[in-house]
């Protein structure tokens, strides 16, 4: 029996621009085939047994020909397989769906067609150009500028450019043009030719809706040049009529505090989701490197002792997430749950770990005013100590100063491992790939995240600490903080609140502040 292939429009960039629809198609897949513009992380929603088969096209390079794309749905799906096609923008908008959802139509393959936002549509509002606008413009159209390479004189495309610019100097519409940055110079000049005025704005937009986008300004006369000079390269789209105007007040996705900026992420995988989230929200392109996992400890048993026995504890004090995350897939292996604490009392080292208590369904009975363990044994000091049982689950590698400062101040009190934090198998490649190209900011949101990452750059002898030195350093808090010092880095930035919120609010505090600070010199 013959599976089922899904033509998806992954968006033009952003991966929240998938639909809900295309992202369900991806998690059933068994085999998902790719655009080299389709976002990476898309490829995340399909489950981890599929499999992944790149069909990128460039110009002068392909992984697959068109044949041989439509060839490999048809197989796949024939072997009874759920095949999910990504393909960047929407599959019937220059996106050569139509022939490969005539090939499987052909080959007797079952198919569903996904619409996916156009970058026609999407780049230009990333850069705060609508294509319609009351008054302005009431239509668009959208041209495949390669058809441009026979040259404007070519009888067939000249008759096609006077044709559009006729249309649009009579009718005030939007003209866009996709894939057509190599002949970008014999479009404009074919405009002009026909008869629109040199002076009508036109805009290029490079990597529309990606954290990498670029749009320059000018005119039909100028833009070319524009852009060339600024670096821009495929895929642009260009945005031809007076509603390029409207950016100069509209623009807002490259206004965001962070737009642009690179931005080093040595979290886990596992927690490094929320950060990028955060700073993808502020603009920013986050560079994942994760310096360390997390890992369980080597022997369960002391740990699955500690648990056992929760509710002896007088208290219960945790210092991460992490260990909040260790104690409880604990204690459901054992086939309990929060009730377990009894009349344990419970501390939360920073309102995270706090949040992920809650979440659980305990409140923590201590949150200390700042998420560090001087100030936590400080406020601390107000409670009764002397003989009370206290337990702490920590890191492998985690400091001593709370389990220390609780000692003198009388508490009995027994530290076990929950986890180890253990470099990144992976990382000396991943290192390879985050530093070659400029890093603007560096976030460490743990010591070890420090300690690790600096040990592979130094092991393997790599330019990242001296791209370091380059770099903003930010920290989550001043343990962090006080590491990177001691190990030789200069550190710029400590979050006020300790957290990934905390520290991606710092960031933007501070270019905000640079920004504003800047414009009134």
């Amino acid at each position: 029996m013959a599976g089922k292939v899904y033509l998806i429009g992954a968006g033009p960039g952003d991966p929240g621009l998938i639909t809900v629809k295309g992202r369900d198609a991806l998690s059933r897949a068994d085999v998902v085939v790719y655009d080299r513009l389709a976002h990476p992380a898309l490829l995340d929603y399909a489950p981890p047994t599929a499999e992944r088969i790149f069909a990128g096209k460039a110009r002068g390079r392909q992984a697959l020909t068109q044949d041989g794309i439509n060839a490999l749905l048809v197989e796949r799906a024939q072997a009874g397989l759920t095949v999910a096609r990504l393909k960047g923008g929407d599959p019937f908008v220059f996106g050569r769906g139509g022939e490969e959802a005539l090939a499987l139509a052909r080959g007797g393959i079952p198919f569903e067609v996904v619409p996916g936002v156009t970058s026609a549509v999407a780049a230009p509002a990333y850069a705060g150009i609508p294509v319609t606008h009351r008054g302005i413009s009431a239509g668009f159209t959208v041209v495949s500028g390669s058809q441009a390479e026979a040259g404007p004189d070519a009888p067939e495309s000249a008759a096609r450019w006077s044709e559009l610019a006729r249309s649009l100097a009579a009718h005030g519409g939007t003209l866009l043009t996709l894939m057509g940055w190599a002949s970008i110079e014999k479009i404009l000049d074919a405009l002009q030719r026909a008869g629109l005025p040199s002076n009508t704005p036109v805009a290029l937009i490079q990597r529309g809706t990606w954290s990498s986008q670029k749009t320059v300004t000018g005119n039909l006369e100028t833009a070319a040049a524009l852009g060339r000079a600024a670096g821009l390269a495929a895929p642009v789209v260009a945005v031809i009529g007076e509603v390029v105007r409207l950016r100069e007040e509209m623009a807002w996705f490259d206004r965001r505090p962070l737009f642009g900026k690179r931005v080093l992420v040595t979290r886990s995988r596992t927690q490094a989701s929320r950060l990028c989230e955060l700073l993808e929200d502020a603009g920013a392109q986050p560079v994942e490197l994760p310096a360390i996992e997390i890992a369980p400890p080597d022997d369960f048993a002391p740990l699955d002792d500690a648990v056992s026995r929760l509710a002896a504890f007088g208290w219960v004090i945790f210092a991460s997430v992490n260990a909040v995350d260790a104690v409880f897939a604990r204690l459901d292996a054992q086939g309990r749950d929060a009730r377990a604490f009894g009349t344990a009392r419970v501390g939360a080292i920073g309102p995270a770990t706090a949040a992920a208590l809650s979440r659980r369904g305990l409140r923590a009975d201590f949150t200390p005013s700042r998420s560090v363990s001087a100030a936590a044994l400080e406020e601390l000091s107000a409670y009764h100590w002397p003989g009370v049982s206290v337990l702490l689950p920590a890191a492998d590698i985690g400091r001593d100063e709370l389990s220390d400062g609780l000692s003198r101040l009388g508490a009995a009190v027994e530290r076990v491992t929950a986890y180890r934090t253990i470099p990144a198998p992976d990382a000396a490649q991943r290192a390879a790939r985050a530093f070659a190209d400029d890093i603007d900011i560096a976030t460490f949101t743990s010591s070890s995240t420090v300690r690790n990452l600096l040990a592979l750059l130094d092991a393997n002898g790599d330019t990242g600490r001296e791209a370091l030195s380059s770099s903003l350093i930010a920290c989550i808090g001043p343990t962090t903080a006080a590491t990177a010092r001691e190990l030789g880095l200069r550190v710029d930035l400590e979050a006020q609140q300790h957290t990934v919120e905390g520290l991606a609010q710092s960031l933007i505090n501070h270019f905000s502040t640079t920004e504003n600070t800047e414009a009134t010199e």
